[in-house]
Protein backbone atom coordinates (compact mmCIF):
# COMPACT_ATOMS: atom_id res chain seq x y z
CA UNK A 1 0.00 0.00 0.00
CA UNK A 2 2.74 2.66 0.63
CA UNK A 3 4.55 1.58 -2.15
CA UNK A 4 1.55 2.45 -4.66
CA UNK A 5 1.23 5.65 -2.75
CA UNK A 6 4.49 6.53 -3.39
CA UNK A 7 4.51 6.25 -6.83
CA UNK A 8 1.99 8.47 -7.06
CA UNK A 9 3.68 11.50 -4.51
CA UNK A 10 6.85 11.11 -6.25
CA UNK A 11 5.60 11.94 -9.78
CA UNK A 12 3.87 15.14 -8.07
CA UNK A 13 6.74 15.98 -6.03
CA UNK A 14 9.21 16.15 -9.75
CA UNK A 15 6.97 17.95 -10.98
CA UNK A 16 6.19 20.91 -8.26
CA UNK A 17 9.52 20.90 -6.42
CA UNK A 18 11.55 22.90 -9.21
CA UNK A 19 8.81 25.67 -9.08
CA UNK A 20 8.41 26.03 -5.38
CA UNK A 21 12.15 26.10 -5.10
CA UNK A 22 12.57 28.81 -7.22
CA UNK A 23 14.66 32.26 -4.78
CA UNK A 24 13.55 35.73 -4.68
CA UNK A 25 16.50 37.88 -4.99
CA UNK A 26 15.99 41.63 -3.59
CA UNK A 27 18.31 43.72 -5.52
CA UNK A 28 20.46 46.20 -3.75
CA UNK A 29 19.57 44.25 -0.52
CA UNK A 30 18.47 46.46 1.96
CA UNK A 31 19.52 49.63 -0.03
CA UNK A 32 16.95 48.54 -3.08
CA UNK A 33 16.87 50.18 -6.42
CA UNK A 34 18.54 53.19 -6.01
CA UNK A 35 21.36 55.38 -7.49
CA UNK A 36 25.17 55.27 -6.38
CA UNK A 37 25.21 51.82 -5.69
CA UNK A 38 27.28 48.92 -7.52
CA UNK A 39 24.95 46.26 -8.72
CA UNK A 40 27.53 44.24 -10.36
CA UNK A 41 29.18 43.86 -7.09
CA UNK A 42 25.67 42.84 -5.59
CA UNK A 43 25.14 40.02 -8.20
CA UNK A 44 29.08 38.76 -8.36
CA UNK A 45 28.62 35.60 -7.23
CA UNK A 46 25.06 34.70 -6.93
CA UNK A 47 23.38 32.03 -9.12
CA UNK A 48 20.58 33.09 -10.89
CA UNK A 49 18.10 30.11 -12.56
CA UNK A 50 15.09 29.87 -14.42
CA UNK A 51 11.70 30.66 -11.90
CA UNK A 52 14.28 33.12 -9.72
CA UNK A 53 12.43 36.38 -9.37
CA UNK A 54 13.89 39.61 -9.30
CA UNK A 55 12.39 42.23 -6.68
CA UNK A 56 13.04 45.65 -7.36
CA UNK A 57 12.18 47.83 -4.00
CA UNK A 58 12.30 51.68 -4.71
CA UNK A 59 9.56 54.65 -3.69
CA UNK A 60 7.20 54.80 -5.99
CA UNK A 61 7.72 57.65 -8.57
CA UNK A 62 11.51 58.31 -8.09
CA UNK A 63 12.45 55.19 -10.11
CA UNK A 64 11.84 52.63 -12.82
CA UNK A 65 13.05 49.73 -14.05
CA UNK A 66 13.43 49.03 -17.96
CA UNK A 67 14.50 45.99 -19.65
CA UNK A 68 17.47 46.44 -22.44
CA UNK A 69 20.20 44.56 -24.51
CA UNK A 70 23.64 45.15 -24.26
CA UNK A 71 23.87 48.06 -26.12
CA UNK A 72 20.89 49.44 -24.36
CA UNK A 73 22.48 48.86 -20.98
CA UNK A 74 26.22 50.31 -21.97
CA UNK A 75 24.93 53.49 -23.58
CA UNK A 76 21.96 53.31 -21.02
CA UNK A 77 19.14 54.04 -23.53
CA UNK A 78 15.93 52.14 -23.79
CA UNK A 79 13.91 51.04 -26.92
CA UNK A 80 11.55 53.60 -27.98
CA UNK A 81 8.73 51.22 -27.21
CA UNK A 82 10.09 50.00 -23.90
CA UNK A 83 6.97 50.07 -21.04
CA UNK A 84 8.94 51.06 -17.69
CA UNK A 85 7.86 48.89 -14.71
CA UNK A 86 6.75 51.72 -11.96
CA UNK A 87 5.18 50.18 -9.02
CA UNK A 88 8.23 50.67 -6.42
CA UNK A 89 7.66 46.92 -5.76
CA UNK A 90 7.93 45.44 -9.24
CA UNK A 91 8.71 41.53 -9.10
CA UNK A 92 10.55 40.28 -12.85
CA UNK A 93 10.60 36.29 -12.74
CA UNK A 94 13.06 35.14 -14.17
CA UNK A 95 11.50 33.34 -17.36
CA UNK A 96 14.25 31.95 -19.55
CA UNK A 97 17.79 31.57 -19.58
CA UNK A 98 20.74 33.92 -20.89
CA UNK A 99 21.77 37.42 -20.16
CA UNK A 100 19.71 39.99 -18.37
CA UNK A 101 20.14 44.10 -18.58
CA UNK A 102 18.14 46.52 -16.51
CA UNK A 103 18.45 50.02 -15.85
CA UNK A 104 16.64 53.08 -14.46
CA UNK A 105 14.62 55.55 -17.04
CA UNK A 106 14.97 58.38 -14.99
CA UNK A 107 16.91 61.52 -15.81
CA UNK A 108 20.66 60.48 -15.77
CA UNK A 109 20.20 57.95 -12.93
CA UNK A 110 21.71 55.16 -15.17
CA UNK A 111 24.41 57.37 -17.12
CA UNK A 112 25.76 59.25 -13.42
CA UNK A 113 24.23 57.25 -10.38
CA UNK A 114 25.22 53.93 -11.78
CA UNK A 115 21.55 52.40 -11.47
CA UNK A 116 21.85 49.13 -14.04
CA UNK A 117 22.60 46.08 -13.46
CA UNK A 118 23.28 42.34 -15.67
CA UNK A 119 22.85 38.93 -14.68
CA UNK A 120 23.17 35.95 -16.19
CA UNK A 121 20.76 33.30 -15.87
CA UNK A 122 20.88 29.69 -15.91
CA UNK A 123 18.70 26.83 -16.95
CA UNK A 124 16.36 25.44 -14.21
CA UNK A 125 18.41 22.40 -12.79
CA UNK A 126 14.94 20.83 -14.04
CA UNK A 127 15.67 21.76 -18.08
CA UNK A 128 18.18 19.73 -19.72
CA UNK A 129 19.56 22.77 -22.12
CA UNK A 130 18.97 25.72 -22.88
CA UNK A 131 16.60 27.78 -24.78
CA UNK A 132 18.21 29.02 -28.41
CA UNK A 133 15.42 31.51 -28.72
CA UNK A 134 15.96 35.46 -28.13
CA UNK A 135 14.45 36.16 -24.00
CA UNK A 136 10.93 38.19 -23.85
CA UNK A 137 10.28 40.62 -21.43
CA UNK A 138 9.39 39.24 -18.27
CA UNK A 139 6.46 39.30 -16.89
CA UNK A 140 5.91 42.58 -13.69
CA UNK A 141 3.14 42.10 -10.73
CA UNK A 142 3.33 43.86 -7.24
CA UNK A 143 5.47 42.27 -4.92
CA UNK A 144 6.75 41.88 -1.14
CA UNK A 145 8.16 44.63 0.70
CA UNK A 146 11.69 45.36 1.51
CA UNK A 147 13.31 42.91 2.84
CA UNK A 148 16.97 43.05 4.25
CA UNK A 149 17.80 39.71 2.65
CA UNK A 150 19.13 39.27 -0.87
CA UNK A 151 17.56 35.69 -1.39
CA UNK A 152 14.56 34.36 0.13
CA UNK A 153 13.17 31.05 -0.57
CA UNK A 154 9.68 30.86 -0.82
CA UNK A 155 6.57 29.21 1.74
CA UNK A 156 6.87 26.61 -1.41
CA UNK A 157 10.12 25.63 -0.31
CA UNK A 158 9.02 24.55 3.26
CA UNK A 159 6.13 22.37 1.61
CA UNK A 160 8.18 20.64 -0.56
CA UNK A 161 10.31 19.45 2.72
CA UNK A 162 7.29 18.68 3.89
CA UNK A 163 6.30 16.50 1.09
CA UNK A 164 10.03 14.85 0.87
CA UNK A 165 9.72 14.04 4.36
CA UNK A 166 6.16 12.46 4.29
CA UNK A 167 7.50 10.50 1.19
CA UNK A 168 10.47 9.21 3.04
CA UNK A 169 8.16 8.19 5.45
CA UNK A 170 5.92 6.19 3.64
CA UNK A 171 8.80 4.64 2.02
CA UNK A 172 10.30 3.33 5.47
CA UNK A 173 6.74 2.06 6.45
Amino acid sequence: MASSQLFIILPILAIFVPSVLATDYVVGDDKGWTINFDYQAWAQGKLFYVGDNLVFNYPKGAHTVLKVNGTGFQQCAAPLDSVPLTSGKDVINLATPGRKWYICGVGQHCEVGNQKLVITVLPSSSSSTPSSSPSSWPSATAGPGPSTSSATTSVGTRFALTMVTIAFGMLMA
